[in-house]
């Protein structure tokens, strides 16, 4: 786990946060008229999924941090494996 999530999150996503994010990746996939979700789906819906599931401590809230900033976080330091 990153060091800000230690600083600033009081309680993180739960496991119906995950399969949502992944139902909801599923749905961008189809709506663009692929078949499967990608990496960058998963990145595009985080967000909107993730943000009401976040709950911040006062430390963040004191510096202005709000969920959408811890979840754009994750993404920037969560590495990617590329396939060959």
């Amino acid at each position: 786990m990153p060091d800000f999530v230690r600083q600033y999150v009081s309680w993180g996503a739960g496991p119906r946060a995950s399969q949502f994010l992944v139902l909801a990746a599923k749905a961008r996939a189809a709506l663009q008229g692929r078949y499967f979700a990608t990496i960058d789906d998963i990145q595009a819906v985080a967000a909107p999924v993730l943000r009401h599931r976040i709950l911040t401590n006062f430390n963040a809230e004191a510096e202005g941090i709000k969920p959408d900033e811890i979840v754009r976080r994750l993404i920037a330091t969560t590495a990617v494996a590329k396939s060959a």
